[in-house]
């Protein structure tokens, strides 16, 4: 399977020179050729054992088109959250659209354009932060986006800068994704003492399409900076989605996450943040609700690398009929990283008699003035939380669903932007009435 992707990376270097700085091209070549040694993983690399990736290895993916579809914004609408006035970023097929896109009003200095864009200006700002963080070594998945990726979005705010409204990246795929491999690649910026919120998110036109995307995300911030970073996912549930987000956190700076997973047959999200210098804080939350056969694994990583460091990690799962979760979180704690306090959970519930999770959490922890914990449960709806809410009149379906939204909200809660919460609740009722 690699020699396919060689090839395809030979015949897309031939033509993308001229568009890209002369810096990139090395980049590439060494991604590529570290993806041509190692390969896909396989079931006996720890990391990726409850990951199957065979549907993913054994198919022969074309390389995505663009948008060879006519789309008009009243399509899009629907995913950007009821807030036409905020700034997004439309791709097709991992193209970027300009005329499905919106600059909103950003203020004086704030950059949110394509990649495609920045690179055939010269993207200095690029080559500062692109491959930085993300490293191909510790994912195969991630050597060969940074070999292949042609576009994606690009968020810089200046240094003071306050961003009130949020950036919606919308990644959308079509009819035409069938049978393809999309590459999505972004690159998030926040210059010291500012403050921005970025929407990443993953959606579909067509429902039944079999596509594979394959996105990686890195984010940067400056020191003494807010950000709040929101990843929705909800492919084609017949798609398979695998996915790297990449956050290193400067000194007192707070980098908090928020994931959604709903779509795709298969769905992996790699979310490493790195408290990079002192007195850094990662909030990582998260949420995911499958049903029919679908599996959804969620690993995660928090680095802290320095003294002082604060993260907090909840992750919570809704499971029914014969799908499957997977979730492995570590927390690696440095010698150096005296006076850490880290907190994991994960929680799941379980309303099948055939759904299954495989939960991990993990400590690594070589200092040894810390406060770290961590904890994982998996269970069904409380007999005794239902009886109590049907004595008050509720019928038993009302009753199971209005406990089953109240274990998710919980997390939704967490999200800082009302309206972006508000959203987020509008999309957990949604899902709710699809797998009751």
């Amino acid at each position: 399977m690699s020699g396919v992707f060689l090839k395809d990376f030979e015949n897309f270097a031939s033509t993308a020179t001229a568009d890209s700085p002369d810096w990139l091209e090395p980049i590439r070549r060494t991604a590529m050729d570290r993806f041509a040694r190692t390969g896909f993983p396989t079931a006996r690399d720890e990391e990726w054992r409850f990951t199957p990736l065979a549907p993913i290895v054994r198919r022969s993916w074309r390389a995505a088109a663009g948008a060879n579809e006519d789309l008009t914004p009243a399509q899009v609408d629907p995913f950007v959250f009821g807030h036409p006035e905020w700034c997004r970023l439309v791709f097709v097929n991992g193209e970027h659209v300009p005329g499905l896109s919106f600059a909103g009003s950003l203020p004086d200095g704030v950059i949110a354009t394509s990649l495609s864009e920045v690179l055939r200006n010269g993207g200095d700002l690029l080559q500062r932060h692109f491959a930085r963080y993300a490293r191909i070594e510790e994912n195969p998945f991630t050597a060969l986006n940074t070999a292949l990726f042609r576009d994606g979005g690009l968020v810089h705010v200046p240094a003071g800068v306050d961003l009130s409204l949020p950036i919606n990246l919308v990644f959308l795929t079509t009819r035409e994704a069938d049978g393809t491999v999309i590459h999505p690649r972004n690159l998030i910026v926040v210059e010291r003492n500012a403050r921005a919120s970025v929407i990443e998110s993953y959606v579909t036109l067509a429902p039944g399409a079999r596509y594979w995307t394959n996105p990686v995300t890195e984010v940067w911030t400056g020191a003494n900076t807010w950000v709040e970073h929101t990843r929705i996912q909800r492919e084609s549930e017949a798609a398979y989605h695998v996915a790297t987000t990449q956050a290193e956190v400067s000194r007192d700076s707070h980098y908090r996450s928020f994931s959604m997973a709903m779509g795709a047959a298969l769905a992996r999200h790699n979310l490493n943040a790195r408290l990079a210098d002192q007195y850094a804080e990662a909030l990582l939350y998260g949420l995911y609700i499958t049903h029919g056969e679908q599996l959804v694994d969620n690993h995660t990583v928090l680095y802290h690398d320095h003294p002082n460091g604060h993260s907090w990690e909840v992750y919570k799962g809704i499971l029914d009929g014969r799908s499957r979760a997977v979730f492995n979180g570590k927390v690696l704690v440095k010698p150096e990283a005296q006076k850490t306090d880290a907190k994991q959970t994960n929680r799941n519930l379980v309303l099948s008699d055939f759904a299954k999770v495989d939960t991990k959490p993990q400590l690594e922890i070589f200092a040894d003035d810390v406060k770290c914990t961590h904890g994982a449960t998996v269970g069904q709806l409380d007999e005794v939380a239902l009886f109590y809410a049907r004595s008050r009149g509720l019928a038993a379906e009302e009753a199971r669903r209005l406990l089953t939204y109240a274990f998710a909200a919980e997390v939704i809660e967490e999200v800082a932007l009302a309206p972006v919460r508000t959203e987020l609740n509008r999309l957990l009722l949604e899902r709710l009435d699809e797998v009751k």
